[in-house]
């Protein structure tokens, strides 16, 4: 078993959508409609917005690969990429995405410590993130990596409002 993790660049944008539309339909079709998964996968990953990011020096988006194919991926941003005010004290992991078929091999481990690293090297003190309120699995896991929910904001999908978790990770 062999895994790397590659920096994505603007000439991956391609592979990032597909990477990007397979991952959220796997891990959210199955709690919500048809018209607003659709609507939410177009205005969220479509091309020119997926350059815009990829081209934002202060996101960064990173390919798992497993046995050398893309297993799944991770986007952290600092600074005004965050999705949320916070400080420059913080990077917030926006986005970790594993393929069902790789998933129960620790792949998200190694892209959560990924995260940990970049923002250790970067002298921030806290790491956080935005978690669906019923996405059980994904908060488990952040509990089990010392995150602690201290907050939560409007996440739309499509024209339905739903509400995520912002749970944090103090460093220093």
């Amino acid at each position: 078993m062999t895994i790397n993790i590659k920096k994505c660049t603007l000439e991956n944008s391609r592979k990032l959508q597909e990477i990007s539309y397979e991952t959220f339909n796997e891990t959210f079709k199955h709690q919500n409609s048809p018209e607003n998964m659709n609507a939410y996968l177009e205005r969220a990953f479509n091309l020119k917005q997926l350059e815009k990011e990829l081209s934002n020096p202060s996101s960064k988006f990173f390919f798992i690969y497993f046995n050398n194919e893309v297993a799944g991926y991770l986007k952290v941003n600092t600074n005004n990429a965050q999705s949320e005010e916070m400080s420059g004290e913080s990077l917030e992991i926006e986005r970790i995405y594993i393929k069902n078929k790789f998933q129960k091999h620790g792949l998200g481990k190694y892209l959560f410590n990924k995260a940990m690293e970049m923002a250790m090297e970067s002298n921030k003190k806290k790491i956080w993130l935005g978690v669906w309120e019923k996405n059980e699995n994904a908060i488990a896991f952040y509990k089990k990596m010392g995150f602690v929910q201290t907050g939560a904001h409007s996440f739309y999908m499509g024209d339905e409002e739903q509400i995520d978790f912002i749970m944090t990770k103090t460093l220093i």
